[in-house]
Parts: structure tokens; C-alpha cells; sequence
């Protein structure tokens, strides 16, 4: 069939052309702004799941969503040993930029941009001097004694604090989206929280939606106790059998493309759900498809077309971020098996004292391929990982 015409989108973070089976979530986060614009008490909310589930689609969604309702918005991905303090501070100048037309008082907003520039410049690594105000775009002087003690949790609270009261002036909010939250340093996680935590309790129009790996929880319970409650959590998983074919069948149906059943079986049996799989086995299905409906021999065809693809794009550039000795953990983890395996029983399968490999473990968990599903237990982040490692030679 015309390639041209092939609705369907495998890519990080693209949105599919039919968001099957997120409803629940998107009725959350309906729920949280509207208790929000309403000054209502409500928690922030996180988005928790393996890699190729949909998380950051679903946060750019939500984004979408905030947008629709006049929000300002700013978005960030968290990265390993980087300080949120840079990242936060240009995400709330973009959210901020989005309400400033809207406001009578241009001399509030250039107060908070006077907050915002003192936060931005308490970074170690920002440009001094003129330099950081030409980065961020901001050509007002620096606040002074107002989030720039240096104390990231005392500097975030009184910054948020000041940003919700600008949104607040409008009757809306703001929704700050943290992607790979997972990866925020542990001493930011705790300012976050804190931060976070004193708004709720002013009831300040500013939220925090984070997403990130399934060990996102424990890694904020770890930085403060009360992150349990903070929190509204989401756990994303493969989609239903339901969702998967709806995922399939509406956007060939707006082409007049059907799918036979025998062909929605083979396509559920090889993407297991998971909604970037759909995707990828979909998209090569159509273009080896000789015309409608799509049979499942059509499907017989597609699927090693679409397992080379993943090997190489999905699970090969993942592997090769690896170094040898992670590598060797993870084929030790593979030839165990798909479930969260013991760390223990990682070393017994290669000869070694568990000791040994913890710098080996510590790398991977750095880098994302492994996560712990709890104390003494990891597993792979990224779904059939497992089997990919078992059908590589050697």
C-alpha cells in the first residue's frame, strides 16, 4: 500500500495517531486542573512505567491540555548530575512568557523575571554578569533577597511561590512537565518535594507532573517521607487488547484500510501491547501490505522487517551506550530470564562476587538500561530487552 499514506508513527516521545487506552489518565489530569483553577487542594501528579510505554506522549498531552486552558507551561528533561536549577528556571520563563500578554501589570511580570534572573544566576555553571540575562532572554536587573540564597529548596519555594501568584492573577495556573524525573540528583529531588509540598499547602496554582521509570516512587519516598502523599502516581503500562487494536484500526479505518482478525492477532502476539511496538510493527505491516484488508500473512512478512528495525533503533542504540563489563550484566541478566532477577543470582550466573559487579550495576542503573523493581531485584528498563540479548551470537 502508499507509504505515503502510512498513518502510523514509531518515534521517542511522537504522538500515535490514536491514543488508545489512556483515558483513566487523561480524566486525571482533567480532574487536577480543574481543582486547580478552582483553588482546590491537589497533588501533583507522576507518570511511572518502562521505556516505549508512552510516558513522555502522554505528558506532552497533558501539556497540550494545560495549554487549552490558557496554562502557562514549561517542559525539562532531567538529566544525571545536572542541578534542575538552570532547566527549571528557563521552563518557567517559557510558562511565564505564555501569561505575560495576558496580564494587566506588566510590572509584576518583570518583578518575577527579576526573581527568576537571581535564581537562574545562583548556578555555578550559568554565565556571569549580562551573559546569563542574554541566555534567558531576560534584559531586566536581578532581584535581590529572593530566591538567591543558594539553598536550592528555599530558593525553588519562594520562586514557585512567586510563579503561581503571577498565574493566579489570571485565574489560571501552571504546570511545570519533568521528563526522566528518575534522573534528578537526589539533593534537587528533595528541594522539589519541598517546594511541591509548600505550595499545596498555600494552595498555589502551580503543579509538578513528572515522568519517569517504574523506581521513580522509591526514588522520591527516598528524598522526602511525605512524597507518598505529595504525589498523585500513574503507573503506565502495554495496552489492553482492546486498546491495541483501536490503536491499529482507527487511523488505517480514516485511509479505508481494514485489518483482518487473523491479522490483529499476529500483531498483538508480537507487540505484546506495548505501545511503541504497535507502532513500529504496524507502520512496516502497511508498507509490505500488497492492498486492504491486511491479512495476518501480511503481518509473517512484516515482522522481520520490524524486529531488524527495533534491534538496531530500540534495543541496539540502548546496548551500544553500554560498556563491556555492563554488557556482560546484562546477558547474565537475560539468560536468567524477563522477570526482576536477584542481584545475587546475577553474580552466581557469571562466577563472581556480587561486590565485584556493583560498579557494573551502578553504570547501568546511571544510564538508564536497568532499574531496581525493589531491594535486591532489577530488572531491564525497556520491555523484551531480555530477548534481544538472547537472540544476539556470542
Amino acid at each position: 500500500m502508499d507509504p505515503v499514506r502510512n498513518p502510523y508513527a514509531p518515534g521517542a516521545g511522537q504522538r500515535p495517531p490514536e491514543l488508545a487506552g489512556r483515558d483513566r489518565e487523561i480524566s486525571q489530569f482533567e480532574v487536577v486542573l480543574e481543582r486547580v483553577a478552582r483553588a482546590r487542594p491537589e497533588r501533583s501528579m507522576v507518570l511511572t512505567g518502562l521505556r516505549g510505554v508512552g510516558k513522555t506522549v502522554l505528558l506532552n498531552t497533558f501539556r497540550s491540555m494545560a495549554l487549552q486552558r490558557l496554562w502557562g507551561t514549561g517542559k525539562l528533561e532531567a538529566r544525571p548530575d545536572q542541578s534542575i536549577r538552570r532547566p527549571v528556571a528557563s521552563a518557567l520563563h517559557m510558562a511565564v512568557r505564555e501569561l505575560a500578554p495576558r496580564h494587566r501589570a506588566p510590572d509584576r511580570i518583570d518583578d518575577f523575571l527579576g526573581v527568576l534572573k537571581a535564581f537562574a544566576l545562583r548556578d555555578p555553571n550559568a554565565p556571569k554578569g549580562a551573559a546569563a540575562g542574554l541566555q534567558f532572554g531576560i534584559d531586566v536587573p536581578a532581584a535581590r533577597g529572593r530566591a538567591d540564597s543558594g539553598d536550592l529548596e528555599v530558593d525553588l519555594t519562594e520562586l514557585f511561590t512567586d510563579a503561581a501568584s503571577v498565574a493566579a492573577d489570571l485565574g489560571v495556573g501552571i504546570a511545570l512537565f519533568v521528563d526522566e524525573m528518575q534522573d534528578v540528583p537526589a539533593p534537587d529531588v528533595s528541594a522539589l518535594c519541598a517546594a511541591c509540598h509548600e505550595l499545596s499547602q498555600i494552595g498555589g496554582p502551580l503543579i509538578v507532573v513528572g515522568a519517569g521509570l517504574p523506581h521513580l516512587p522509591s526514588v522520591l519516598s527516598a528524598s522526602k517521607s511525605y512524597s507518598e502523599r505529595l504525589f498523585r502516581y500513574a503507573r503506565i503500562d502495554r495496552l489492553d487488547r482492546d486498546a491495541a487494536d483501536q490503536a491499529l484500526l482507527a487511523p488505517a479505518e480514516r485511509e479505508d484500510v481494514y485489518f483482518k482478525q487473523d491479522a490483529l492477532d499476529a500483531l498483538y502476539a508480537a507487540a505484546d501491547g506495548y505501545p511503541y511496538f504497535v507502532q513500529a510493527y504496524g507502520k512496516v505491516t502497511w508498507d509490505v501490505a500488497a492492498a486492504s484488508p491486511i491479512a495476518a500473512a501480511d503481518v509473517a512478512v512484516a515482522a522481520p522487517e520490524a524486529e531488524g528495525e527495533l534491534a538496531v533503533g530500540f534495543f541496539g542504540s540502548r546496548y551500544e551506550r553500554a560498556t563491556p563489563a555492563e554488557r556482560e550484566y546484562m546477558r547474565a541478566m537475560a539468560a536468567i530470564g524477563d522477570e526482576p532477577v536477584p542481584t545475587a543470582n546475577v553474580a552466581d550466573e557469571l562466577g563472581r562476587k556480587p561486590s565485584s559487579l556493583s560498579p557494573a550495576r551502578d553504570g547501568l542503573i546511571k544510564k538508564g538500561l536497568i532499574y531496581s523493581s525493589e531491594r535486591g531485584l532489577i530488572a531491564f528498563t525497556v520491555p523484551h530487552f531480555g530477548k534481544f540479548l538472547r537472540n544476539q551470537p556470542g
